[in-house]
C-alpha cells in the first residue's frame, strides 16, 4: 500500500539509508563485475590515451546489466548506432570543419532528432548515449585544426563507446550470469520473504524487503526468461515451466499477503504454509523445478472462519499450481500472442511532450556549450554531457533526482578529492590507480544495484570520482581538473533543472489520474475473466500497474507549486490508490472461489466492479454508491468492506471535483 507522500521515507534518513544499502540477491555479484568491467575499461584507455577517460569508464554503468545476454546485446548496439553516426559524421567534416555556425545548427538538429528518438521509440535504453557520442564529435570538429586531427579525433570519438562495449563484452561472455538462474534466484527469494511474512505476528508492520518484492512485480523475471529463451541455454519445456510459475507467483503472493493479515487465519496453518514455501525456494535455488507439496485439503488448526478456508483452499490450488512438472503442457500467456510493437511508441507524432523533451534537453545543453566556448573555459565542457545523462520527462521525476544527482555527486567528489590529496600522489605505477577505480566501482555499483530509491545516487557517484581519480594517461593528481569537471557537472545540473522546471514543465498528475483509471477498468476485466490462468494474469497486471501509481504518488510532491495539484486532489488520489489495493488480494480470493459456485456469485461480483469506472457502458454515477442491500446481491463481507471503501471515495470524487482538474 503506498504511503502519503508526505510520509514516504528520504534517502538521507540514516535508517532508511542503511536499509536501502542492505544486501539484496545479486548485489554483489553485480557490483564485482560492473568493477571488473570498469578495471578493463580504465586499463584500455591508459593504454589508447583517448580522451575523455573518465567518461569512458563511467559509460560502463549504462552497458553492465544484471544479465549477461541483455549486457551484451546493449553493448553490441551501441557500438552499431556509434559507427553509423560517426560515419556520418566523417562524411560531414569537410563541410563542417570550417563553418562554425552550421556544425553547431548540425549538433542541435542531431541532438533534437536522437532525443526524440529516445523519448518516443525503443531507442529509449541507449538513444541519450548516442545523442551525446553524437554531439561529442561534433563538437571534437571544432578543435581539430586539419582533416588528418579530424580523422582522429573522430576515432577517439567511436573508441569512446567501442572500448566499454569491447570489455562488457568479453567480461559478461566469461563471467556474466545466465539469465535463467537469475529468474529462478528471483522466485526463490520471493517465496522465501513470504514465508517469513507468514512466520510474523498477524498485526507486525510488513517487511521492508516484502514490500518491496510486491511493488517490483515479476516484470524483470519475465524479462529474463525472455532472454534465456533468445539464448537457447536451456529446454523449452523447462523456460515454460519457470514462465508459468512467474505468472503464477504475484496472485499467490497477493493471497499470502490477506492471510498474513488475517488473525482468523490459525497459527499452524502458516507454519506448513511457510514449510512449503521454503521448500519450493530451496529447489529454485538449487536450479529444480519444485515436487509439489504436500498439504492439508481442510485448513489445519483450530480456525473454524469460513474465509480463513477458503483462503486456504486458493493458496493451496495457487502453490500445486506453482509446481506443475516441466514435462507438463503450460497454456501460452495471451501476452504472448500479441502483436509485435513498431519501433515508435503509439503517441510518438500525436503527443507533443516527446519533441518538448528533446527541445529542452537540447537547449539545457547548447546553453552549457555556449557557456563555456564563451568563457573559453574547456575544462567545464562536463557540463554539456551531464545533461544528457541525467534529463527526464517530467519535472517532478527531474527534481527528484536532482536531489540523487547532489547526494551522489556531493558523496563522489569527497572520496574522489580524498584519493586525489592522499593516495594518487603515492602511486608509481597504473596498478594502485586500477585497485582504486576497481574499489570505486564497486562501491558505486553496490548502490546501482540497489532499490529504485537510491540507484540513481550511484551513478552520479560514480560520475563524480571517476572524473577526480581518472584524468588522463596515467596517474594524476590535478586539483585543478578535478574541480573544473566538478563545476561542469553543476552546472549541467542547474541548467537541467531549470529548464525541465520553467519551459514547458510536464506534471506527472495526468499520468496518475490515467493510471487510476486503468486500474479501475482492470478491476472490471478482472471480473470478466473467464478462468483461472486469465484471472491470475489480470491480477498480476493490475498489481505492477497500481506499483506504477503509488511510485507516482510519491514523486508528485516534488513538483513545484505552480504545476502541483491541490493538497484535496492528492489525497483523493492517495485513498483511491490505498482502497484499490486492500481490494485486490480479497478480489482475487474470491473470484477464485467464485469459479467453484453458482454463476450467480461471479455475475454479481462483476457487475459490482463494472460499476467502478464510470466510462464504462451501463455504469451507474458514482454518487448512486454505495447501492442499498436490497438491490444488490450479498457479497463477501471482507470483499463488501473493501468496495465500500472504494466506491465511497470515488463518489466523493465525482461529487466535490465534477469539473476537468486544473492540472490536466
Amino acid at each position: 500500500m503506498a504511503q502519503p507522500a508526505s510520509a514516504q521515507p528520504k534517502i538521507w534518513h540514516m535508517p532508511t539509508l542503511l536499509q536501502l544499502l542492505r544486501p539484496s540477491p545479486g548485489r554483489l555479484e553485480y557490483a564485482l563485475r560492473t568493477a571488473l568491467i570498469c578495471l578493463l575499461t580504465t586499463l584500455a584507455v591508459v593504454y589508447f590515451a583517448t580522451p575523455e577517460p573518465a567518461l569512458t569508464v563511467y559509460l560502463v554503468f549504462f552497458l553492465s546489466k544484471t544479465d549477461r545476454v541483455s549486457s551484451i546485446i546493449q553493448s553490441l548496439a551501441i557500438v552499431v548506432l556509434a559507427t553509423l553516426l560517426i560515419g556520418v559524421v566523417l562524411l560531414m567534416a569537410r563541410p563542417l570543419i570550417d563553418e562554425p555556425m552550421l556544425r553547431v545548427a548540425s549538433m542541435v538538429g542531431f541532438s533534437i532528432l536522437l532525443l526524440f528518438c529516445t523519448s518516443a521509440s525503443k531507442l529509449r535504453p541507449v538513444g541519450a548515449i548516442i545523442a551525446l557520442i553524437m554531439v561529442y564529435a561534433l563538437d571534437l570538429l571544432g578543435q581539430a585544426p586539419s582533416g588528418e586531427i579530424v580523422t582522429r579525433a573522430l576515432l577517439y570519438a567511436w573508441l569512446f563507446a567501442a572500448i566499454p562495449a569491447a570489455s562488457c563484452i568479453l567480461i559478461n561472455l566469461l563471467l556474466g550470469p545466465v539469465p535463467r538462474r537469475l529468474a529462478e534466484q528471483a522466485l526463490a527469494h520471493r517465496l522465501e520473504l513470504a514465508a517469513s511474512q507468514l512466520s510474523a505476528p498477524p498485526n507486525a508492520a510488513p517487511a521492508h524487503a516484502w514490500t518491496q518484492i510486491l511493488a517490483e512485480g515479476t516484470t524483470q523475471i519475465g524479462q529474463w526468461l525472455k532472454l534465456a529463451k533468445l539464448e537457447k541455454t536451456a529446454p523449452a519445456n523447462e523456460l515454460a515451466a519457470l514462465d508459468h510459475a512467474t505468472q503464477t507467483i504475484t496472485p499467490l503472493l497477493l493471497l499470502l499477503k490477506v492471510a498474513a493479515q488475517e488473525p482468523d487465519f490459525p497459527a499452524s496453518a502458516r507454519q506448513q504454509l511457510a514449510q512449503a514455501l521454503n521448500t519450493i525456494a530451496s529447489s529454485f535455488r538449487a536450479g529444480e523445478y519444485p515436487a509439489r507439496p504436500n498439504l492439508a485439503a481442510h485448513l489445519p488448526g483450530d480456525g473454524d472462519s469460513k474465509y480463513a478456508q477458503t483462503l486456504w483452499q486458493q493458496m493451496s490450488a495457487c502453490l500445486l499450481g506453482l509446481t506443475i512438472p516441466p514435462t507438463a503442457a503450460v497454456p501460452a500467456s495471451p501476452a504472448a500472442n500479441r502483436e509485435a510493437s513498431g519501433f515508435f511508441v503509439a503517441d510518438a507524432f500525436s503527443n507533443p511532450m516527446h519533441l518538448r523533451y528533446a527541445l529542452k534537453t537540447t537547449a539545457a545543453a547548447m546553453a552549457c556549450y555556449l557557456i563555456y566556448t564563451a568563457l573559453n573555459w574547456p575544462g567545464i565542457h562536463t557540463s554539456l554531457i551531464t545533461c544528457y545523462i541525467v534529463a527526464l520527462a517530467t519535472t517532478a521525476e527531474t527534481q527528484e533526482k536532482l536531489r540523487l544527482r547532489i547526494f551522489g555527486c556531493f558523496v563522489g567528489a569527497l572520496a574522489g578529492v580524498l584519493a586525489l590529496v592522499w593516495l594518487i600522489p603515492t602511486f608509481t605505477s597504473i596498478t594502485p590507480l586500477l585497485i582504486l577505480v576497481f574499489i570505486g566501482a564497486a562501491l558505486s555499483a553496490w548502490v546501482v544495484g540497489g532499490s529504485a530509491q537510491i540507484a540513481y545516487a550511484g551513478l552520479q557517484i560514480a560520475f563524480a570520482f571517476f572524473i577526480c581519480v581518472i584524468q588522463g594517461d596515467s596517474a594524476s593528481f590535478d586539483l585543478v581538473g578535478a574541480r573544473d569537471r566538478l563545476l561542469g557537472m553543476l552546472l549541467g545540473f542547474l541548467m537541467i533543472s531549470l529548464v525541465f522546471t520553467y519551459l514547458w514543465p510536464v506534471s506527472i498528475a495526468p499520468r496518475i489520474d490515467s493510471g487510476l483509471a486503468r486500474l479501475l477498468q482492470g478491476l472490471g476485466e478482472m471480473g470478466r475473466a473467464d478462468n483461472h490462468a486469465e484471472l491470475q494474469r489480470q491480477a498480476s497486471t493490475l498489481s505492477a500497474a497500481l506499483s506504477t501509481v503509488e511510485r507516482d504518488l510519491g514523486l508528485i510532491r516534488f513538483e513545484p507549486a505552480a504545476i502541483r495539484p491541490s493538497a484535496a486532489w492528492l489525497a483523493q488520489q492517495q485513498q483511491t490508490a490505498q482502497h484499490i489495493s486492500r481490494l485486490i488480494g480479497p478480489l482475487l480470493l474470491c473470484l477464485l472461489a467464485a469459479s467453484t459456485q453458482p454463476p450467480a456469485a461471479r455475475t454479481a461480483i462483476a457487475q459490482r466492479l463494472a460499476r467502478l469506472n464510470p466510462s464504462a457502458a451501463g455504469a451507474q454515477p458514482h454518487g448512486t454508491w454505495p447501492p442499498s442491500p436490497s438491490s444488490e446481491p450479498s457479497l463477501d463481507p471482507h470483499l463488501e468492506s473493501c468496495l465500500q471503501d472504494l466506491e465511497r471515495i470515488l463518489a466523493l470524487q465525482a461529487t466535490t471535483s465534477p469539473e476537468e482538474p486544473d492540472h490536466a
